[in-house]
């Protein structure tokens, strides 16, 4: 048991590795659908390349896409929306109108003998009586009426369901009526019709003007309300009803009858015959196959998948593999993005070229490299690929769209980068498209232009790369170049304060920048990480600047009255310092790196060596003069040690010639190979030729150091 647990503890980290590994194999697995795959690929307009086929049952033709929406749109133009006729709501209006009517019918005529005196004409009260009798059942009766044949809101209303046949069904009650739109009212079109009807008085009413008078005093639009609305609940059942009885098939393949042969052409018609024989084979399989089976396939080559690149990472980006985080990350992306295109592909309502898989590259692009991107894109291609419909034509259509993104992403904080990847990703689907048509139709007729809206909005979500970004940034603990170049800026706080307090460090760290910003240019790394980690790497000489020979303007040096061990420490100190400072301020882990890293495990030399002149016995205190470390671990961090060193010394020299330059350069990087500094960084002995090339030209350029030319001779001194 010890044993098992002193391996665990030492294992650890490789453990880890494992079982993420394994839980994400589990994780795709768990997302692929249960059910058997065909086992012919083939393509329309591509010659059919495996032996004969014969149909091995009796299976029916499955219609197309296309021949199912002319079917649906051909039996929806006899579909007729639905509407509820409301009958409480006419005799609440009607009696509203009794009570109210006769109100105002003794009011009108109130107010008129008032106005006029004895004067006025009464009409004898049996014939006044008589008139507003007639006259309520005259307006009762033209309210009736429009009620009776339904009042709607708006007329828009009516238009519902694409109703080309201008006809809607009436719910009266249980009882279902086709009506005539014509015949609808609607509230304005009933107010018309009320005023319209009225004038026309019965016959033998003496007092017309009179009585027109008292229904303009009287609202007739109080007494009117739609009471006609639209049943979407019985609309939809009937629609659907009506689609339910469409067929899916279109005549049925005996078994035995030949299907298609080797060599011969997939025309449209066999590409349909053998998407039905996938569709029954599929299905047939699912029933009666083996449920361990299938899944015993499906976990055979998730894993085979996984296993490649858990590989690939192992052997050619052991920077990644050696963080647990960075593989959580990848993992986690590619497992999210597998569910994504499985919710997609099986919507009925989605198409499936709207899977946004461009994204996965473009974020991986991000954080690391474009060769990693560009692999981690093909493996998960390779598992969405279970899942496409049309394996091979969905594959290719995304890894070029994949390819264009990451060529198209060469500064990456620049957000119109973004921009110019949406556009390339909907140029590349379109185009590709448009290959794959006119090769399996052969014309341009049969081309789905509805399918550039679903590649539009594919190129339109790669543009929440843009804020899936920041979110990854912030959960994994990533760099982004956005954020590098904002940490970049010299205005920045803590930058300030190193220009304020340590003003000569401040400038050093800018020429250190330029050299290992020129240098991981040229060997490949990550310029503007490099830059970063330059100008914040000596922020802890900021606690005692004056101890600094940069920082000393008035030639006082405090170092000449203190012990050897006593200034050795406090140089020493400016990296501890450095990282304290930088995790106050909340620095980014990559940038804190470059503060612990770069002067790695060297000695500060100067006073050691004073020290074993004086002490030439102390040799084993060599630990008091030895920075802390870790050593240089990544390229960039391997580069600013190269850099800072060299820029430093040259700060020193008193003759600035090519060759001392040159020298000074060999000397020091040099005694850093030579002293182990380089062994944990990914770096080459080419990389460190050319890093000291770079650094001579920069070095010359810099202290504009003059080309030594040959004497003349006296001739030509003379002008002979």
């Amino acid at each position: 048991m010890k044993r098992l647990i002193r391996y665990i503890e030492e294992n650890r980290t490789a453990i880890v590795r494992v079982l993420l590994l394994l839980l994400t194999i589990a994780l795709v697995v768990l997302i692929f659908p249960r059910e058997g795959k065909f086992r012919y690929e083939f393509q329309k307009g591509k010659p059919w390349l495996h032996e004969d086929l014969y149909a091995p049952y009796d299976f029916p033709v499955y219609k197309t896409q296309a021949e199912l929406q002319a079917d649906r749109d051909s039996i929806l133009k006899d579909f007729k929306p639905y509407f509820r006729l409301d009958t409480t709501i006419e005799e609440e209006h009607l009696q509203l109108l009794r009570s109210e009517y006769a109100k105002e019918w003794e009011r009108f005529w109130s107010e008129r003998l008032q106005g006029e005196g004895e004067s006025s004409f009464r009409p004898p009260a049996q014939r006044l009586e008589q008139e507003k009798e007639t006259l309520y059942s005259r307006l009762a009766a033209l309210l009736r009426e429009v009620y009776r044949d339904g009042i709607v809101e708006v007329s828009d209303v009516l238009t519902r369901d694409s109703n080309p046949s201008a006809t809607i069904v009436v719910l009266r009650g249980k009882i279902a009526e086709e009506t005539d739109t014509a015949h609808i009212f609607t509230l304005k079109k009933a107010y018309q019709y009320i005023k319209e009807k009225l004038p026309q008085l019965p016959s033998g009413m003496p007092d017309s003007l009179l009585l027109r008078e008292f229904l303009q005093r009287l609202n007739i639009n109080d007494y009117i309300e739609a009471n006609l609305s639209y049943d979407p609940e019985t609309s939809r059942k009937v629609k659907e009803s009506m689609i339910a009885g469409i067929s899916l098939t279109r005549g049925m393949v005996q078994k035995g009858e030949r299907i298609v042969s080797r060599g011969e052409i997939v025309t449209a018609r066999t590409y349909q015959i053998l998407e039905s024989l996938k569709i029954e084979y599929e299905k047939r399989l699912g029933a009666s196959a083996n449920f361990f089976l299938v899944l015993g396939g499906q976990v055979v080559l998730v894993s085979v998948t996984f296993l490649i690149l858990f590989l690939f990472l192992m052997y050619y980006r052991t920077y990644v593999f050696a963080h647990t985080k960075d593989l959580l990350f990848l993992f986690f992306i590619i497992v999210l993005f597998v569910a994504l295109s499985r919710w997609i592909i099986s919507s009925r309502s989605i198409s499936y070229f709207l899977v946004p898989l461009v994204i996965v590259p473009i974020v991986v692009r991000t954080f690391f490299d474009a060769r990693l991107a560009l692999f981690i894109h093909m493996i998960l291609l390779l598992l969405v690929g279970f899942l496409a419909p049309n394996p091979f034509e969905f594959l290719y259509m995304n890894f070029i769209a994949g390819v264009m993104a990451i060529i198209s992403l060469t500064n990456i904080y620049r957000r119109n980068k973004f921009i110019m990847a949406s556009v390339m990703v909907f140029l590349s689907l379109g185009l590709v498209y448009l290959g794959y048509t006119m090769i399996q139709e052969g014309n341009l007729r049969n081309i789905h232009w509805i399918n550039y809206a679903w590649f539009a909005g594919n190129a339109f979500l790669v543009l929440l790369s843009y804020p899936l970004i920041y979110i990854f940034e912030k959960t994994f603990g990533f760099l982004s170049d956005a954020t590098l170049v904002e940490l970049a800026d010299t205005n920045q706080p803590l930058l300030r304060q190193l220009a304020e307090k340590a003003p000569g460090t401040f400038q050093h760290s800018l020429q250190v920048a330029n050299l290992a910003e020129e240098a991981i240019h040229s060997i490949g790394g990550n310029m503007l990480l490099i830059r970063a980690g330059a100008l914040y790497h000596d922020i802890g000489k900021m606690d005692k600047p004056i101890y600094y020979t940069e920082n000393q303007t008035n030639g006082i040096n405090p170092h000449e009255s203190l012990p050897y061990k006593e200034s050795a420490a406090i140089i020493i100190s400016h990296v501890t310092k450095g990282v304290e400072l930088a995790k106050k301020h909340n620095l980014p882990k990559q940038i804190i790196d470059f503060i612990r890293t770069h002067h790695g495990t060297t000695k500060v030399q100067y006073f050691y060596r004073n020290y074993i002149r004086k002490y030439p016995d102390k040799t084993d205190e060599e630990i008091d003069f030895t920075y802390p470390g870790p050593k240089p671990f990544t390229r960039e961090t391997a580069v600013l040690m190269m850099a800072d060193s060299v820029e430093a010394a040259s700060r020193s020299l008193k003759n600035y010639s090519e060759e001392e330059l040159g020298k000074l350069v060999e000397d020091i990087i040099d005694y850093q190979f030579r002293e182990g500094q380089f062994n944990e960084a990914p770096i080459t002995f080419r990389d460190i030729t050319t890093v000291k090339e770079i650094f001579r030209k920069k070095l010359i350029n810099i202290y504009h150091a003059r080309i030594r030319y040959p004497k003349p001779v006296q001739g030509a001194e003379r002008g002979a």
